[in-house]
């Protein structure tokens, strides 16, 4: 048989021709059980070596591009269909021309110069060791300096033993779950939707607990083996745990042999008088609490930990090798550094100024009119509405992205017993956009709420 081969100059012999013989075959050009010249008659006619025929035929055999029989000669295999359906491309979505969503801090006011320095010192003093695969707790250097960081900054009682580095809460809200085992986790109602997504995909399940102005109701909670809250600064309603509440919470837990996940998102940040300290600090053995620098320093950087009771370090621990073993060590490192030298604080000083400045604009051109709630503490704030589909429909028509009360219920709406409480509203966030182009998203918001009334 005669056999055309495109074999490009300067391509190695063998090479060029294993590619050659693919090319033919994926292309149709050597049809499904075609037989090939013997190595001997396709050398001649290249001008190549008997060997380096049979080398090409060998490895095209392996791949699965030919077969090979005794008595049969070399033949093309049949090869499955190639599926030549046209893959489409999701198009970027259109930025809002004004963003006002929630959940996202001023990724601007990253303090490039200070993570930078942090990573060089990192690098300069890392150890070998810091380059091989690390320990699913992480890094000895932060867990050390979260240790003290958290217990002067957030009141949580952790010895660096008990600190389980993640690469954010998404994370470390996953890995428990999985620890659980497909448990029945109760979570805030309203709460963040994706969160129940990420413990339903773990395997768990979602059960609704209320919230009211007190912050969540102990009493709604049933048995389940674990209870997620946002105590601090409750997603999205705002409302801080009432200290009632804290106690009855930490007395169910313990009656109950119950898991308490604090998910400690943004404490740090409170405008009108000292941080709240931390759910773990009054029941350590029973709290999980979660923190990340996403909203600190950048999501970004895939940051996060897990102050763990005594009971759940080795399991935890398990979950997160198996997991992805351990969290990069570089960025592990510097952070360490960013917050020895203190200028973690410093950067977390500055952004608490500057997010009061915004949440005090936020007040004084809604406050007077709209009911705003959850302003003393966080990166977002909620404005009752009485349609809050109507005033998301001019939203959008003035190119406004902001959240939603209803997107955050674990039904429809809110259930028929709260009797407390906003049931429509807007969560809006003031972590974003920049400072010179916040005032104009303000004034963008008060003419679609304006309109309302107009």
């Amino acid at each position: 048989m005669d056999l055309h081969l495109e074999v490009i100059a300067g391509e190695g012999r063998r090479v060029g021709l294993e590619r050659a013989l693919r090319d033919a075959v994926r292309e149709g050009r050597l049809a499904p059980g075609a037989r090939l010249p013997a190595t001997r008659r396709l050398a001649e006619e290249l001008g190549v070596s008997r060997g380096t025929v049979k080398a090409a035929y060998d490895q095209l055999i392996a791949e699965g591009f030919l077969t090979a029989r005794q008595g049969s000669g070399t033949q093309v295999a049949t090869l499955p269909p190639l599926d030549t359906t046209p893959v489409e491309s999701a198009s970027p979505a259109r930025a809002p021309l004004f963003d006002l969503r929630p959940g996202a801090p001023d990724v601007g006011a990253f303090p490039a110069a200070a993570w930078l320095k942090a990573v060089r010192r990192a690098v300069d003093l890392a150890p070998v060791s810091a380059y091989d695969y690390g320990d699913p707790l992480g890094r000895i250097e932060l867990r050390t300096a979260l240790s003290e960081y958290l217990g002067r900054a957030r009141g949580i009682v952790a010895s660096p033993e008990r600190i389980l580095v993640t690469s954010g809460a998404v994370q470390g809200l996953a890995l428990l779950t999985r620890v659980l085992a497909g448990g029945t986790v109760a979570m805030e109602d309203p709460g963040l939707p994706f969160h129940r997504e990420v413990v339903r995909h773990a395997g768990g399940r979602v059960v609704p607990v209320r919230v009211d102005d007190l912050g969540v109701d102990v009493d709604d909670l049933r048995d389940p083996a674990a209870v997620v809250v946002t105590p601090a600064h409750q997603y999205p309603t705002g409302v801080t745990l009432h200290p009632s509440r804290r106690r009855a919470l930490t007395d169910w837990a313990r009656a109950r042999g119950a898991w308490i996940v604090e998910d400690d998102y943004d404490g740090e940040f409170r405008y009108d008088r000292q941080p709240v300290g931390a759910l773990q600090g009054m029941a350590p053995g029973q709290v999980v609490c979660l923190g990340t620098v996403s909203k600190t320093l950048g999501p970004g950087l895939r940051l996060g930990w897990m102050v763990l009771p005594p009971d759940l370090v080795g399991p935890v621990a398990d979950a997160k090798l198996h997991s992805d073993h351990s969290t990069e060590t570089i960025g592990q490192l510097a952070l360490a550094e960013l917050i020895r030298s203190h200028a973690y604080d410093r950067h977390v000083r500055a952004g608490r100024l500057r997010y009061r400045r915004r949440r005090d604009l936020l007040v004084a051109r809604l406050g007077a009119r709209w009911g705003v709630r959850g302003i003393a503490a966080g990166l977002h704030a909620l404005v009752e509405v009485e349609d809050e589909a109507a005033v998301l429909e001019r939203a959008a028509a003035e190119e406004l992205a902001v959240g939603s009360l209803g997107e955050h219920w674990h039904a429809r709406g809110p259930r028929e017993d709260l009797v407390v409480g906003p049931r429509e509203g807007l969560v809006v966030g003031y972590g974003t956009p920049r400072e010179g182009a916040y005032p104009r998203a303000l004034e963008a918001l008060a003419r679609v709420l304006e309109l309302g009334h107009s």
